[in-house]
Order: structure tokens, then C-alpha cells, then sequence
């Protein structure tokens, strides 16, 4: 395991240059195997020896995060094609069964996300059961929480984001469904411990909310490329919109606009500036470190030949444009060569096709006023700010004419006009009972909200290695 960690961490600049060469005496030669489970207590017991070498730990979580599975584009990318942002035009079979509503359990691309997202998991657990066995003098109770936080918050990132994919939503069910196994300890290879049943989408809630809660208590900060108070306060927020807890998401949302680390940025340069206070919390890539398959935001999301030409704009999307004065669609498009090589609109957010450098946009502030518009709207309350004033701010921001009365379509038209190709569509548009693809469409019947293709399947190879392991229906 500290092999792996050390592999994983040595490619991420950002993430390691700070403290390696203060802890790189510790740990033998990098190996190719893949190894989840620490190798033995010798191993945490090292790791864990010195505060130094328990942040190595915590940074290597973020270097995990940047495989194009986890926060890097790849299911994020699949939601939108899933959904109507995206015409997906490229080659990869297991592209093509999610664009198709036609996927497969053991759907390869599917499965790599399970297992990656889970890769993340495992490490989070390391921290929390490592760090606070670790003596020093000088590193206190309060040093020790600071991390565990960290890890933390970013096991509840990824068990949110798992859940949206591979659970129907709280709507659908009001939680009872099957959701994740929720495997909060480390592995020590007994075989009983793999045969861990899903919980349901409320139990899996209810311990993101715990991590979440922890995270705020513990977590300060201002270096919005890692875990801070208000990025798990935002991301609490989220999770009560998408739980339909309109006031708590409301009042978490008001308290990140009020936080003075964060700022809706004057324009949309932003995306490739990561000190912009646009972000609450945006991981970073270079072009040593970063998306690692061309499947990611940069690769899918740029015209060929600098990028993959996969991913460009459906119709739907840019019908939902005004595409002369929507400074979100001239300012953030350019046209170029698609996979099938005709020319296509694609989004310049991620401009970097050819090294993939692009950093994630995991949470950003927009996405709170956002949260802050539709939650008062729906509670009928004035949290912060009165719901119409919200999407004013940022139809002007846009370059748009002000509204004068606000419906909950118009939110939700300025939601997806502001977060297309980040990975929100496809959620916002299960969370509000609607389907995944619009009248017309040859897939309208298998998108509808409550069909079975709407939700991701159990990967076969977890079901084989865990007969505990329901499936989710359809499959």
C-alpha cells in the first residue's frame, strides 16, 4: 500500500512536491500491482509515524482523484450523453450502451468507475484509522481531526457521486432503495468482509451527512485545490437539494455565498484559472499529472484533432441557448471537427486537448446561487436573497436581460446553461421526476424518470466477488 500510495502521489506535483522530500526516505521502490488492502501493519505503522508522512497519506487522496474515473470526467462526461447535453459521436462500445440505454452489467467502463471510485475509498479509510494512533510532539488532537476531515470529506464526495450513478434517486423510492455497501474499515483480507450488502440510499445519505458534518466541524482553510469548510458545507448543500430539504439547503448555500474564500467571478475565464474565487473546490492537473486516458473532460470534450471530437453539443443544448447574446455559449464554444468529422459545436471550458491539463470543476459558487435560487424558490422563502434576484445575477453576468417573474423551468434552464459538461444534468434532471431525453427523442421511453436504464448496474464482477450484492433491476 505505500508503494502504491507513493506511485500514485509522485505523478502530482501539486499534491506532493510540498512534503516528499521530507518523507521520501520512507518507502521502498514503486511496484506495478495494484494492491487495496495495506500490506500489513508495518506498513500503516510507518506511514503513520510522522505527521509528514500521515499528509503524504491525505495528499495521496487527491492524486487518486485524478484518475479520469473519480473527479477527472469520465462518469461525469457519461451523465451528460446519458442525459441530453451531449451527442456523443465517438466509437467506444460502452459509450455507446449508455448514449443507447441499451448498457450491460458488466459494461467495462462502468465497472473501472466502481472500482476507482472505491481505489479512493479505501485510501480515506486509511487516513481515518491511521492518524489518530500517530504520537508527535507539537501535532495535537486538533492537527489529527484536520486530516481525518480531509479524508473525510473526500469519502463523502465520492459515496455522493457513487450513489447518484448507481441508486435510484430519493424521489423515485424515498430512500429505501438499494444504494452502496458502505465499508468504512480497512481490509485485512478475511473473506467475510467483502460480503458487505448495499445499504439503501438513506442509510448511504445519512453517512455522507456524518462525514460531512465532521468535515465542517474541522476543516479552515483557504486553498480552495483542497478540502476546506465551505467546500463540505456546499457539498452538504448539494446533498440536501438533492434530497429535497429545501430551508437546510437554502441556509448551507447562504453561508458558502457569505464565506469571503469564495466570489462569482466578474466573467468565464475562471475555468482555466484555479485562484479564481469562482471555486470552492477544483482539483488540479498538469501536463505531468493529470486525466490519464483521453476519457476524460479534456480528451472527450475537445474537437479532433487535439482532442477525441467524442463529445460535442447535442441540439437540445443549444436550442436551450440564446446562442447571439448567452455569453455562456459565445464566449465558452468553438466549432471544430467531431469524431465522425463534421463540424460540431464543443465547449471550451476544458481548452487543453492535447495534454489534458485542465483542472475538475468539482464545486464551484455559481452552483450555490444556483442552490440558494431554487431552494427558496420551492420553500417559498427569501434565504439570503429572493430567488429572482439570484438567477438575475447571473443571467447578467451572461450578458441577459433581466427577468421579471421567475418560474422553477427558468432555474432550471439557468442550472443546466451554467453547469453543462460538468457533470450535473443527468441528477438535476432525475432529482425533479423528469426524463433523461426529451419528447422526440428515439430513447424518450427508456429515459423516462423511474425506468430501469436510467441508473447504472452493479458491475457482474462485484456481484461475483459478493453474492450479498443485489442488482439493481433491469439488469
Amino acid at each position: 500500500m505505500l508503494n502504491l500510495i507513493l506511485c500514485k502521489m509522485m505523478k502530482n506535483v501539486k499534491y506532493i512536491l510540498p512534503i516528499l522530500l521530507a518523507v521520501i526516505f520512507v518507502f521502498p521502490a514503486c511496484d506495478n500491482e495494484l494492491d487495496l488492502v495495506p500490506e500489513d501493519d508495518v506498513s500503516q505503522n510507518v506511514i503513520f509515524t510522522t505527521s509528514q508522512g500521515a499528509q503524504l497519506a491525505v495528499l495521496g487522496l487527491y492524486s487518486k482523484c485524478q484518475d479520469d474515473d473519480v473527479l477527472n470526467g469520465t462518469p461525469q462526461s457519461m451523465g451528460e450523453w446519458h442525459a441530453d447535453n451531449v451527442r456523443f459521436v465517438g466509437s467506444f462500445p460502452t459509450f455507446l450502451q449508455v448514449r443507447d440505454y441499451t448498457i450491460l452489467a458488466n459494461n467495462t467502463s462502468i465497472q473501472e468507475v466502481w472500482r476507482d471510485c472505491f481505489e479512493v475509498v479505501m485510501a480515506a479509510n486509511f487516513v481515518i484509522d491511521g492518524v489518530p494512533a500517530l504520537e508527535e510532539a507539537g501535532f495535537e488532537e486538533a492537527d489529527k481531526n484536520s486530516l481525518i476531515a480531509e479524508a473525510r470529506f473526500m469519502r463523502a464526495l465520492i459515496y455522493f457521486n457513487m450513489a447518484n450513478w448507481f441508486s435510484a434517486p430519493i424521489q423515485q423510492d424515498n430512500g429505501s432503495n438499494d444504494c452502496l455497501p458502505i465499508v468504512d474499515f480497512i481490509f485485512t483480507g478475511s473473506t467475510t468482509e467483502f460480503e458487505i450488502p448495499r445499504s439503501s440510499l438513506s442509510e448511504v445519505h445519512a453517512f455522507i451527512a456524518a462525514d460531512l458534518d465532521f468535515a465542517i466541524a474541522n476543516l479552515s482553510g483557504t486553498d480552495r485545490t483542497m478540502a476546506t469548510r465551505g467546500a463540505a458545507q456546499a457539498l452538504k448543500a448539494r446533498l440536501h437539494l438533492y434530497r429535497g430539504e429545501w430551508s437546510d439547503a437554502a441556509t448551507l448555500a447562504n453561508t458558502v455565498i457569505g464565506d469571503s474564500n469564495f466570489e462569482l467571478a466578474g466573467d468565464y475565464s475562471f475555468f482555466q484559472n484555479e485562484g479564481s474565487k469562482e471555486h470552492i473546490f477544483t482539483l488540479v492537473n498538469t501536463a505531468a499529472d493529470g486525466q490519464n486516458s483521453g476519457e476524460g473532460f479534456s480528451g472527450l470534450f475537445n474537437p479532433s484533432p487535439e482532442g477525441r471530437g467524442d463529445a460535442p453539443f447535442s441540439d437540445y443544448l443549444i436550442n436551450a441557448f440564446d446562442t447571439d447574446n448567452d455569453l455562456r455559449f459565445t464566449t465558452l464554444t468553438e466549432q471544430g471537427p467531431d469524431a465522425q468529422n463534421t463540424n460540431s459545436f464543443f465547449t471550451t471550458k476544458y481548452v487543453d486537448g492535447i495534454t489534458n491539463a485542465d483542472n475538475a470543476p468539482v464545486i464551484r459558487i455559481t452552483e450555490m446561487y444556483l442552490t440558494r435560487a431554487e431552494a427558496n424558490f420551492r420553500a417559498g422563502s427569501s434565504t439570503g436573497a429572493a430567488p429572482l434576484d439570484d438567477i438575475n445575477l447571473l443571467r447578467s453576468r451572461a450578458g441577459l436581460a433581466d427577468l421579471s417573474a421567475l418560474s422553477l423551468d427558468d432555474i432550471l434552464d439557468e442550472r443546466r446553461k451554467e453547469l453543462c459538461f460538468e457533470g450535473h444534468r443527468r441528477m438535476d434532471l432525475l432529482r425533479n421526476e423528469l426524463g433523461l431525453r426529451p419528447s422526440g427523442d428515439p430513447n424518450f421511453a427508456d429515459a423516462a424518470f423511474g425506468a430501469n436504464k436510467t441508473i447504472w448496474p452493479i458491475p457482474t464482477r462485484e456481484r461475483d466477488l459478493n453474492p450479498l450484492f443485489t442488482q439493481n433491476p433491469g439488469y
